[in-house]
């Protein structure tokens, strides 16, 4: 009897639409799914706009799973290496540059369309806690960092 050898996944990058991955990511995987295409994941990161990677130990299931679709351009030649889009993989915590004194706008919650100004920040909790603008007594609202966006950073100098 013959052994096979396995080949080993490797990550592939097909172009897409800017601002259109999530969805012809979605759609390659659907059809991945429905074809039995020995695909094993896609990968539409925020950080890279109009590129999807898609992990399999097959180049033509790439084609077949991109052939016909709508926003999906092509093929990058050649294998991604995964330490290439490793640190996608780590979510970055909601926080993250957001300095005591910066002025947000509330983007969901009760007070979504607020302004006010971060107060205290709890990284572990991923909450910062702010002081509405509007309010006629300022008291201290505490919410989670992905439900604001930073309008002005403070002056450091």
């Amino acid at each position: 009897m013959e052994e096979q050898e396995v080949k080993r996944p490797a990550i592939f990058a097909v172009r897409t639409t800017i601002g259109q991955e999530k969805a012809a990511a979605d759609m390659i995987a659907t059809k991945a799914r429905n074809a039995n295409l020995p695909i094993k994941a896609v990968l539409a990161p925020d950080g890279i706009k109009g590129y999807v990677f898609i992990e399999t130990s097959e180049e033509n299931a790439v084609a077949r799973a991109r052939f016909g679709l709508k926003h999906v351009k092509g093929l990058v030649s050649g294998e991604v290496p995964f330490k290439e889009i490793e640190h996608f993989l780590v979510p970055k915590p909601a926080v993250e540059g957001m300095e005591v004194g910066d002025i947000v706008e509330l983007i969901s919650g009760p007070f979504r369309g607020e302004r006010a100004r971060i107060i205290r920040i709890d990284e572990a909790k991923e909450e910062i806690t702010v002081e509405l603008f509007e309010a006629t007594v300022p008291i201290p609202v505490t919410v989670r960092g992905d439900y604001v966006k930073v309008i002005e950073k403070t002056k450091r100098g």
